[in-house]
């Protein structure tokens, strides 16, 4: 069988230079290239993020599709540096600071909103000790 891997996503936003500035100043992301409408994002190795000027308003919640995207890093400490950039960036936390996936994890995170209120998250695997704020259900489904 086919091994897939998730490729880059794209992302439909309303200003795409708030965006732009957002994605580099919490993740690092450099452009990759940039045209009329739309925006390429990655780091030194991959595409990560491509986001298109299609859309105006907010992020919808309350029909089908993205529920949240997730970004995995290596450490605790890389979550913390995370989530230094989100705070200076004045993006409000859902959860004050890294909480656990769940009640007994070792694995979490920061969970927060971009410009357009797509919920976004940066965990780690491993390392991450305290309560968890939804119980035994997993922390990524309900903020």
């Amino acid at each position: 069988m086919t091994a897939f891997a998730t490729g880059h996503v794209g992302l439909n936003v309303a200003d795409l230079d708030r965006s732009v500035d957002f994605y580099a100043q919490v993740f690092g992301f450099d452009v990759k290239q940039r045209g009329d409408g739309f925006a390429f994002l990655g780091d030194e190795e991959r595409l990560v993020l491509t986001l298109w000027r299609q859309s105006d308003g907010a992020f919808a919640t309350d029909r089908p599709g993205l529920h949240h995207l997730s970004f995995e890093v290596g450490s605790v400490d890389e979550v913390r540096a995370a989530e230094e950039r989100v705070r200076a960036a004045g993006v409000r936390l859902h959860h004050d600071g890294i909480v656990p996936h769940g009640e007994g994890a070792s694995s979490g995170g920061i969970f927060f909103e971009d410009p357009d209120g797509i919920r976004l998250e940066i965990f780690t695997g491993a390392g991450v000790h305290g309560s968890a704020p939804s119980g035994a259900a997993p922390t990524c489904g309900f903020f």
